[in-house]
């Protein structure tokens, strides 16, 4: 059994969709990145990443390489699922939590589990997703971020 741990924060800004766990949320402002910024996602991979003794997401899908600009964050988690998978483990499951003033999360769970599941070859029940405010406290809690972070577990 080993266990990874996963984090990812991202500025928000105008212009932009907002993506978390592979669903677009309707909000008037989207996540600034290389990719499409889904931190949730970002921090699942990390998560895997640690847990196979893989480095961490940035070493594989580096913000400099033109090819990851805009790429859907659930394609960096099936490549990510398939270093896994090479290295010899399964998932056995997924906890995460997305740190977040605004929008509210709660009505987009079910789908960003599955999602997830989908990729990762587990039952939505094995991917649990949580979310929470920081209070009004610092750049999440004013509204200018959004992070995510998560543990994994392999076997």
């Amino acid at each position: 059994m080993r266990a990874g741990l996963g984090f990812d924060v991202h500025r928000l800004i105008q212009g932009r969709k907002l993506v978390l766990g592979g669903e677009v949320i309707p909000f008037e402002k989207g996540l600034l990145g290389h990719s499409d910024a889904d931190v949730l996602l970002h921090a699942v991979c990390d998560a895997l990443l640690g847990a196979a003794g893989l480095g961490d997401i940035g070493q594989h899908f580096p913000d400099t390489e033109p090819r990851f600009k805009d790429i859907s964050s659930m394609e960096l988690l099936a490549q990510t699922f398939q270093m896994v998978r090479d290295k010899g483990f399964f998932v056995n499951n997924v906890d995460a939590t997305i740190l977040a003033e605004a929008p509210k999360l709660d009505q987009h769970r079910t789908a960003m589990q599955a999602n997830i599941a989908g990729v990762l070859e587990l039952e939505s029940a094995e991917v649990n997703i949580k979310a929470t405010t920081m209070e009004g406290l610092g750049a999440i809690g004013k509204g200018e971020a959004i992070a995510a972070m998560c543990v994994v577990t392999l076997r």
